[in-house]
């Protein structure tokens, strides 16, 4: 009762004596430690804890969103990316057949600047070609397309590489399709 006296003064406005409003706080203090009063020690340690577990859950979903933010933004160019390698494939082939006419001097240049311009873009977003001529095949990175008999070099030695692989930061974009040495020697 003591409550709703409390209630209906607090919200009247009309003026009151000082005594009454005293009389209001003293309710609503007696009603406040009535409160905490029914919790025992071990329910607020055991709200206390809920409470820093629910804090400290939060601030993991924090990591994990700005984490996966910041992986997406990373690779968010990757289907692009992997698209443009066929441009970058053909400018090279280009390359290659105008190094073997003298006479087109001014094409061989326009391609190679064209070329070397894709190269330093896809650079710009972590797209880089893989090196893979002299290295022992991994097929987590290459793909062999044919071996060749070879005495002189390592047994799964790449000694050929028929399409670029190509990373994206650290992870693979495209992987290389090449040729491995078959041999005896270890």
């Amino acid at each position: 009762m003591k409550k709703e006296h409390f209630k209906k003064n607090t919200f009247k406005q009309d003026d009151t004596s000082e005594e009454n409003a005293s009389e209001d706080i003293k309710y609503e203090n007696e009603d406040v430690s009535r409160e905490t009063s029914d919790e025992t020690p071990d329910e607020a340690t055991r709200l206390k804890d809920e409470l820093l577990r629910a804090l400290a859950e939060m601030e993991n979903l924090k990591k994990r969103c700005t984490a996966e933010i910041e992986k997406n933004n990373k690779y968010a160019v990757a289907a692009f990316a992997k698209d443009l390698l066929s441009v970058a494939d053909n400018l090279q082939r280009a390359l290659s057949a105008a190094e073997s006419e003298a006479e087109n001097a001014a094409l061989l240049q326009g391609v190679q600047l064209t070329a070397d311009g894709l190269n330093h873009v896809l650079a710009k977003y972590g797209v880089v070609p893989m090196n893979c001529i002299g290295q022992i095949f991994d097929p987590n990175f290459h793909r062999v397309v044919q071996e060749v008999e070879s005495p002189d070099k390592k047994n799964g030695e790449i000694i050929a590489e028929l399409q670029k692989g190509y990373m994206i930061s650290d992870r693979l974009l495209r992987e290389a399709m090449v040729v491995v040495a078959k041999s005896d020697k270890a």
